[in-house]
């Protein structure tokens, strides 16, 4: 029931735009096809931009993580570099 009135909703706000732009309703051929062709570019952004966002604040992350096994050094600590390789080995699977 609420995605049909969400889309009474996006219609009744649409007709209220072409109101104001001053489409007549049904609106012309090429206009109804830019407007179904922004429809369908507002759908995919979402996803593509949680997608990128997500992506970059994992990468962010994960270089930074590595940054910082990296500035305390294994050698630094006295850990030997076997124990270091194991370390970043669980490191990674966590992160997985």
């Amino acid at each position: 029931m609420k995605v049909y009135l969400f889309s009474l909703g996006a219609g009744v706000l649409v007709g209220v735009i072409y109101h104001l732009i001053g489409v007549r309703s049904p609106a012309p051929p090429l206009i109804a096809l830019v407007g179904l062709l922004g429809i369908l570019a507002g759908e995919q952004l979402v996803p593509l931009s949680e997608q990128y966002l997500i992506g970059a604040i994992r990468s962010t992350v994960t270089r930074a993580s590595d940054g910082a096994t990296t500035a305390s050094g294994s050698l630094q600590h006295g850990i030997s570099r076997v124990t270091a390789a194991r370390k970043t080995a669980r490191n990674e699977e966590a992160r997985s």
